[in-house]
């Protein structure tokens, strides 16, 4: 095993643990030592008194999220019937100067209190996600809107050449960039008006404020939980990779973050990145040795794994990485990463190797199957090969698992043809929804790996309530593209039950089951008959299927 670059060590980022939950009285310590960061040219924290008056009035409006047991970010909020205040009041107005007595839990609107992050997790986009659990918050508690006061600090820059309302009019634009204003436009708010004197003291904002407003279009739908329910709508993103050359690590890192960016901006809860999708590594190895070439590629896996957990917590998306080879105590393996948005990881390792990777690799395969919790529901990964094996889905079926995550890579039409007709059944049997993903295009300079051939698609099981043929979504054949699609969970419990084929609920139990025996000498088999049949030249074609 090569050694490892320096340049390919990991940049040290903290361990995240993201929990959104709503606040406690014995959080006030860690709130207060953010509101003096955030507020410090204003008038800093607020007093103890105030904060537990408003969990004692709310206890339900007041959401954090914390890292690792430290609480990092906060919403505050109350209900009022907003028609006793209108859209002239001020802040001391609508908040009982700081009593909060102008709660009222028969009101129609979620009145926005404050909205706070450590600085130091700015990066990390925890706004966006406090926003979206109000959002939840106001559906289910079956509230007309959301209406907030939202300061303008940017305005002090500007203040002498324009009027507050042009300064708006140029923020919403995108003419001129605000550092509320802007993040509360991109997070569906809409200006109702201007408020003159909504808070006296903001000398940043000139004592402007923007009055906000977030329309709950659910509005008479309600439902039993506040924040945190079992999503039944799921938005998936598949990103069909296009295979080219790469200079060096950041190089690569780019063009990860770059899809990753991509579809979280269409607020998709995953996103799916194909088998080998780092293959370009692999030329940067120098090695002529496709054996040895896999290894050193193997280096990398942890680097681009750190960055991807990464970009998990900063874009607020789970990211499947995909697959990568994983060298570690001797033995080369094909691993899938699930990188989670709360900061967790978890991995899956390829179990069925083909013949071709284990004589041209000496790759084995891994000896557990996972069925893995997401804040969007129970998910399974096969890797490309796996898939063409129905007692892995079965058993994640019988896990509880609604979507099923393919990575694949493979070379040829026929080849791919096996495993999307092999994921097809798979939706079809366990009454799942099935993602697929490959790479496209070539790699000249790496051997085994160097033409590509893919048709990212999204199946569903056949039945009325879904599309016709079947399929969801597909992409392009041989294109890079990203692919989004809308999974509705709450179908599959009506095919369960009223299908006009129920396949997990007709199985002849009596009659046969799948087991799970454990680990088994299989790899090493073909590990031995590859030996016998390896090629003495250094030029083969392969597929990683």
């Amino acid at each position: 095993m090569p050694a490892v670059p320096e340049l390919l060590t990991p940049t040290a980022i903290p361990a995240h643990k993201l929990v959104l939950r709503t606040l406690k009285r014995g959080d006030f310590k860690a709130v207060k030592e953010i509101m003096d960061k955030v507020y410090s040219n204003m008038e800093g924290a607020w007093a103890q008194d105030e904060y537990n008056n408003l969990l004692k009035k709310f206890p339900e409006g007041q959401i954090c999220i914390e890292d690792n047991g430290q609480v990092v970010a906060a919403a505050l909020a109350i209900i009022v019937e907003y028609s006793k205040f209108g859209d002239k009041h001020t802040y001391a107005k609508i908040t009982g100067n700081g009593k909060f007595d102008t709660h009222d839990a028969n009101g129609d609107t979620l009145y926005g209190v404050d909205v706070f992050v450590d600085p130091e997790y700015r990066s990390l986009r925890l706004g966006r996600r406090l926003y979206d659990a109000r959002k939840e918050l106001c559906e289910n508690l079956n509230l007309r809107a959301m209406v907030a006061g939202g300061r303008i600090p940017g305005y002090a820059a500007y203040a002498n050449e324009m009027t507050p309302a042009k300064y708006v009019e140029m923020v919403r634009n995108k003419e001129l960039t605000d550092p509320i204003l802007t993040f509360q436009l991109a997070n569906d708010f809409y200006v109702r008006k201007l408020i003159r004197g909504y808070l006296p003291y903001d000398s940043e904002s000139k004592a402007y404020a923007t009055l906000l407003e977030w329309i709950n279009v659910y509005y008479d739908e309600e439902t039993d939980k506040l924040i945190g329910n079992q999503k039944s709508n799921v938005r998936i993103g598949i990103v069909q990779w296009q295979m080219r050359a790469t200079q060096n690590l950041e190089d690569f890192f780019q063009q990860m973050e770059f899809f990753v960016d991509t579809v979280s901006g269409y607020k998709a809860d995953c996103v799916l990145f194909p088998e080998f999708f780092n293959a370009p590594m692999m030329a940067l190895t120098n090695e002529e040795s496709p054996s040895v070439a896999i290894r050193s590629m193997s280096a990398y896996t942890e680097p681009i794994k750190t960055k991807m957990m990464e970009l998990a917590v900063s874009y607020n998306i789970n990211v499947i990485a995909g697959s990568m080879p994983l060298y570690e105590d001797g033995k080369l393996y094909n691993v899938s990463y699930l990188c989670r948005r709360d900061g967790t990881v978890d991995e899956q390792y390829k179990l069925h190797v083909t013949p071709d990777e284990a004589s041209y690799w000496g790759m084995r395969g891994g000896d557990k199957l996972k069925c893995f919790d997401t804040d969007f529901g129970k998910i399974g990964i096969l890797i490309c090969y796996d898939a063409e094996f129905p007692e892995l889905a079965r058993m994640l079926s019988d896990e509880g698992m609604k979507i099923l995550f393919v990575p694949f890579w493979t070379d040829t039409k026929n080849a791919y043809q096996r495993v999307r007709l092999c994921a097809q059944a798979r939706a079809i049997e366990n009454e799942c929804y099935v993602a697929i993903t490959g790479s496209v295009g070539n790699l000249p300079r790496v051997e085994n790996m160097d033409i590509q051939y893919s048709q990212s698609a999204v199946f569903s099981p056949s039945d009325f309530a879904f599309p016709h043929d079947a399929i969801v979504a597909e992409a392009t054949p041989n294109t890079e593209m990203t692919l989004i699609a809308d999974l509705d969970l709450d179908l599959l419990k009506d095919l369960n039950t009223s299908g006009a084929v129920r396949n997990l609920r007709d199985r002849r139990r009596d009659l046969y089951s799948v087991s799970w025996v454990g680990k088994n000498e299989r790899a090493d088999e073909l590990l031995e008959m590859g030996a016998e049949r390896a090629p003495k030249t250094s030029r083969r074609k392969t597929t990683a299927e």
